[in-house]
C-alpha cells in the first residue's frame, strides 16, 4: 500500500526525533498488516496533545493520506525548524493515520471481518437511529456492522481507544481530529455526541475553539456542529472514549467529514468507481484537498499548544456555553 510505504519513509527521515509504536497486527486474506502509531514531542503527562487519525473506513483513503500529509509537513520541517522544536517542548503530537490497514487493502468501508469501525464500541443510543446507519447486528454482509452483541471490539478499535487513553486523556487539553470523507456538499467538522442528542460536556471549550478559528481564519470552508444535527448512530469511537475521559481535564474530539458530493458534483464520472464515490480522484483536486485540510489540521495543532490563552474559564466559560446553546440547539443553556 503506498500509506504504508510512506510512512515508512517518514520514519526513516525523522529518526530519533519521532517515536513508533506497533499497536496491533490485522489479517486481511493471506496478508497481515501493521497497525501504527507515531508519536513527536513532550513526554510530560501535563502536556497539552493533539491527535490525528485517518483510514478508519477502508474506502475513504483520503482521510489517512490527509493525515499523513500533514505528518510529512511536521517531518519535513524537523531539520530546519526552530519554532516548530519549541512548540515540541510542550505539546504531544499522535499520529494514528491508517487506523484500518485490512479495509484499506480491500477497498472496503468495514475491516477485514467485515465490522464498521466507527460503530464498534460500546455505547447504545437511548434514542432511535437511523436504519442501518445508526449501526446493526444483522450481518456482517450489510454495511455498518457494528458486530456480535457482547463481543470484545475489533482489534483496531481497541487500539484507537488504548492510544487516546495513553496519550490524549487526563491532560489539561487534548484534541483528536479523526479525518473521512463521504457526507455532502460541505466540509463539516463533528463534535460530540453521536448517539444522543443532549449537549456534551464541554460545548463552552468547543464553542471558544470555534470562535478562535473563525476569527484566524475567517474564510473557512468549515461547518461546526455536533454530529447529531446530522444523524444519531450506535457504537461511536469518539463518543466511547469521550465518555471515559477523566473529569477535570478538556478533551475535544472532533470528526472532519470532507464533502465528497462536491468532488463527485464536479466530475461525475466518479460515480461508477467505487473509490471514486469518496475520494477525489483528479490529481490537481486530490493536490488541492490535501493542502486546504493541512492549514486547518495545523491551526488545531497551535491551538492544543497555546490553549492557555483562549481556554475559558469562569464566568467566560458560562458565557460560552450559553452561546454554544444557542448556535447549535437553538436555545439558552
Amino acid at each position: 500500500m503506498p500509506e504504508l510505504l510512506e510512512l515508512e519513509q517518514l520514519v526513516r527521515l525523522a529518526g530519533p526525533l519521532m517515536q513508533t509504536r506497533l499497536l496491533c497486527e490485522v489479517e486481511a486474506g493471506a496478508r497481515r498488516f501493521p497497525v501504527w502509531a507515531f508519536l513527536l514531542g513532550s513526554a510530560r503527562a501535563d502536556a497539552p496533545a493533539v491527535g490525528f487519525f485517518g483510514g478508519v473506513h477502508g474506502l475513504e483513503r483520503i482521510g489517512a493520506q490527509v493525515a499523513i500529509a500533514y505528518l510529512r509537513s511536521l517531518v519535513m520541517r524537523l531539520a530546519w525548524d526552530e519554532t516548530l522544536h519549541r512548540q515540541l517542548e510542550t505539546l504531544r503530537i499522535v499520529f494514528m493515520p491508517l487506523v484500518n490497514p485490512g479495509g484499506t487493502w480491500l477497498g472496503t468501508r468495514a475491516n477485514p471481518n467485515g465490522v464498521d469501525l466507527m460503530r464498534n464500541a460500546p455505547v447504545d443510543s437511548p434514542e432511535p437511529v437511523p436504519y442501518l446507519i445508526g449501526g446493526q447486528r444483522i450481518s456482517a454482509r450489510l454495511p455498518w456492522y457494528r458486530g456480535a452483541a457482547g463481543e470484545p471490539m475489533e482489534r483496531e478499535s481497541a487500539a484507537l481507544c488504548a492510544l487516546v487513553q495513553a496519550e490524549l486523556l487526563g491532560r489539561p487539553l487534548a484534541v483528536a481530529v479523526d479525518c473521512h470523507s463521504g457526507f455532502g456538499l460541505t466540509d463539516r467538522i463533528w463534535f460530540p455526541h453521536a448517539h444522543t442528542a443532549q449537549p456534551f460536556g464541554n460545548l463552552a471549550e468547543m464553542h471558544a475553539l470555534c470562535e478562535i478559528l473563525d476569527r484566524t481564519l475567517p474564510h473557512h470552508r468549515y461547518r461546526l456542529e455536533p454530529q447529531s444535527r446530522q444523524y444519531l448512530a450506535h457504537g461511536d469511537l469518539w463518543d466511547h472514549v469521550y465518555l471515559g475521559a477523566t473529569r477535570g481535564s478538556v478533551f475535544l474530539p472532533l470528526t472532519l467529514e470532507m464533502g465528497s458530493w462536491l468532488w463527485v458534483k464536479k466530475n461525475p464520472r466518479q460515480l461508477f468507481s467505487r473509490h471514486g464515490i469518496f475520494n477525489p480522484v483528479i490529481e490537481h483536486r486530490h493536490q488541492r484537498v490535501l493542502r486546504q485540510h493541512i492549514a486547518w489540521l495545523d491551526f488545531v495543532t497551535r491551538a492544543a499548544g497555546s490553549h492557555a490563552r483562549w481556554l475559558p474559564t469562569g464566568a467566560q466559560r458560562a458565557w460560552h456555553e450559553q452561546q454554544a446553546m444557542v448556535r447549535w440547539y437553538g436555545r439558552k443553556g
